[in-house]
């Protein structure tokens, strides 16, 4: 810490002068730094728990980058059985959708092999949006179609999940399709979703948590 930092008295640049000069004296390094340390924290129990975490309360296995930055839901059963689909909730309202891991297609042998996103009247991988407005953005039910992936065996209809605007759609799948079958919770993500705040609260209530999920997939 600085020695200004300690309110400009310079209490902060004697000590340190101090602790030099005994360090000649013989003062060992230790000694210096419990000193240094007292300088910061002084006797205050309080600053030292808001800075120095308790080992104890921290987790075994830390949080996942996605757990840090996103709000995680699960939509099990999204229209038909089996088609379970993820909502990451960023901070911002965006939502990011795509495959949960028990969904369907990644019980097929050899996992999924095509994504097309030509559903419905249009391809949605040729919808561009731009700009701070969102032009171009079509607004789509939760339940409308955002593409197709299929395995050797099956074909699945991937959905939105939410209402709101697409802003994108992960046209990297087209020639990647492994990506959902490798990393299908990051860089296979299906689309990207803006919902409005009262659709999202509508919505919100009809999804489950991470944990709820896990206990109803029977995940570890």
């Amino acid at each position: 810490m600085k020695p200004e930092a300690l309110g400009g008295s310079g209490v902060g640049d004697s000590l340190v002068q101090n602790t030099e000069g005994e360090e000649e004296g013989g003062l060992g390094p230790v000694i210096m730094e419990e000193r240094r340390e007292g300088c910061v924290y002084g006797d205050d129990d309080e600053l030292r728990r808001l800075l120095v975490p308790d080992v104890h309360t921290l987790p075994i296995t830390p949080p996942s980058s996605m757990e840090a930055n996103f709000d995680i839901y699960f939509a099990p059963d999204f229209i038909k059985p089996g088609h379970d689909q993820y909502v990451y909730r960023h901070p911002n309202g965006l939502c990011v959708i795509g495959l949960a891991p028990c969904h369907l297609a990644f019980k097929d042998d050899g996992g999924i092999v095509t994504v097309d996103f030509n559903v419905g009247k249009s391809d949605r991988s040729s919808i561009k949006v731009t700009g701070k407005r969102k032009r171009n953005a079509q607004h789509f039910e939760s339940n409308t179609a955002l593409c197709k992936v299929s395995t050797g065996k099956d074909s699945y209809t991937v959905r939105c999940c939410v209402k709101g605007s697409l802003l994108e759609v992960n046209d990297k799948l087209i020639k990647q399709p492994a990506l959902l079958n490798s990393s299908a919770d990051r860089e296979g993500y299906v689309a990207i979703i803006m919902p409005k705040p009262l659709d999202w609260l509508k919505v919100k209530g009809t999804l489950l948590g991470l944990e709820e999920y896990k206990r109803l997939r029977d995940l570890s």
